[in-house]
């Protein structure tokens, strides 16, 4: 665990795709970001706090990071639980690209 709150947790990646990788996860099940409402938004809130606290923890603050949110099976999520990817620790470019 890289970071944790009663709202939020976030550890590292099992298949990172950069030299910092961590997941940013709300502590309560939403599946996606469609499934965002007034009832669990406090949640998703912490989590937008939470980035800030991570890029610090694992360096990239200064240097830099992506944060990306997949939704959806088009959208590439493959767990249908509301996370966010926090990627740093090198230069990623402006665009992301799909093989």
């Amino acid at each position: 665990i890289v970071y944790e709150n009663e709202y939020v947790c976030a550890f590292k990646d099992l298949n990172p795709i950069a030299p910092v990788h961590v997941l940013v996860i709300p502590k309560i099940h939403i599946q996606d970001l469609e499934h965002v409402n007034e009832d669990n938004i406090k949640y998703v809130a912490k989590v937008q706090e939470a980035f800030k606290e991570v890029a610090k923890i694992t360096g990239v603050n200064e240097s830099g990071y992506r944060v990306i949110c997949n939704c959806g099976e088009d959208g590439g999520q493959e767990v249908k639980h509301l996370h966010y990817h926090l990627i740093g620790g090198k230069k990623l470019g402006t665009k992301i690209v799909n093989d």
